[in-house]
């Protein structure tokens, strides 16, 4: 069974050798902490979303398209200190960060963010001169003779664009704007709102435009929102419907017109309030099912075989030794079993993982893919 018929039996709720496996990542504290440990931090790579030969993880290819700003602001720091410094970044966004504890670019504690480059419509029209869609470096070099020929003949997964890279509508609201800013902007600056969402598809659709029409069919692409915390999401159901679900319904028709076969939302959170119009939309999966505010038992009962469900693996679980992470995973059995259901941890794994946590997880995960545990 080729990777391609593995993930789309999956998707189907079909009989499989074994389900994916796939990860995200671990925080770079743990790359250090894994060395001390007895890993050779040089016998992995660490960029897991295209698959781990170590861990036995499944392949995967991304057709890298760049959804980005262009030209980004430049990176600039403000001030510093012994503990902390003020940056603004390539989004234009000012933020404090702390220097400490910083491992192999992940910082030890989330930045906290001052300022942001748009507040209001003069603002965001300006910034649109950055989001040229038709630029050449939007694509890698020589694209069409080096990288066309393999995503056509492949046996593998591949997906459209890398991991957060087509960014969706809150996603990229919240980075021009700041999460604050932008809730009280649904009320107060509509307009302003109702612009952003309409230019967010267009220029989606326009920079996938030119891979799409090769006749490529990537397995499923991921829309980075992140639109919800641990009490629920950050924008109502109703606003979702206002400004983002026409738009949202384009882009996703647009993608699965040309080829692409899924298409998934990427939030952490508490989400459950948006999945109904998420579905209207034509979304199939969500990721990664944070198992501090989301069980995917009840994801599946609620909705049943219409959302396919990733992630819902407890990353707090795995820090608490092999008992506890073999109890959690038989409690995902029955997921498996049925299908449309690919278990990764619900993010990347954090510090207080161990390498033999970890590695005892890997081991019975793999049991649980194989229908064996």
């Amino acid at each position: 069974m080729t990777g391609i018929e593995r993930f789309v039996r999956v998707m189907e709720y079909q009989p499989v050798d074994y389900v994916p496996n796939w990860e995200a990542g671990v925080w770079g504290q743990n790359i250090a902490l894994w060395e001390q440990q007895g890993l050779n931090q040089y016998s992995v790579h660490w960029d897991w979303f295209t698959g781990e030969e170590r861990y036995h993880m499944d392949a995967r290819e991304f057709a890298d398209v760049n959804f980005g700003m262009m030209p980004a602001f430049e990176y600039e720091v403000i001030s510093r200190d012994e503990r902390y410094e003020l940056i603004r970044d390539g989004g234009g966004r000012v933020r404090r960060a702390l220097i400490e504890g910083t491992e192999h670019g992940t910082r030890a504690s989330m930045d906290e963010y001052i300022a942001f480059p748009v507040e209001n419509l003069s603002d965001f029209r300006a910034l649109k001169k950055r989001y040229v869609a038709n630029l050449a470096a939007r694509y890698p070099a020589m694209w069409r003779d080096i990288r066309l020929p393999g995503w056509k003949a492949r046996e593998h997964v591949l997906i459209l664009g890398r991991n957060c890279a087509t960014g969706g509508f809150y996603w990229r609201a919240r980075d021009w704007m700041g999460m604050v800013n932008l809730s009280y902007a649904f009320y107060d600056q509509p307009a302003l709102i109702h612009e952003m969402m309409e230019f967010i598809a267009d220029f989606t659709i326009e920079v996938a435009k030119p891979v799409l029409e090769t006749g490529i069919t990537p397995e499923y692409v991921m829309i980075a929102e992140d639109m919800s915390m641990k009490n629920g999401p950050l924008l109502s159901p109703t606003h979702y419907r206002e400004f983002v679900l026409p738009h949202m319904r384009r882009m996703t028709e647009f993608f699965k017109k040309h080829g692409v076969k899924y298409v998934g939302v990427d939030t952490d959170g508490d989400c459950d309030l948006l999945i109904p119009p998420l579905l209207e939309c034509g979304v199939d999966m969500i990721w990664p099912i944070e198992r501090v505010c989301m069980d995917p038992m009840e994801l599946r009962r609620k909705y049943g075989r219409d959302l396919r469900l990733w992630g819902g693996v407890d990353k707090r679980e795995l820090a608490k030794g092999p008992d506890a992470i073999d109890k959690h995973l038989k409690t995902l059995v029955p997921l498996v079993e049925q299908g449309g259901f690919i278990p990764t941890v619900d993010h990347v794994v954090p510090p207080d993982v161990s390498l033999s946590n970890f590695e005892h997880y890997i081991a019975q995960k793999m049991k649980l893919l194989k229908g064996e545990l």
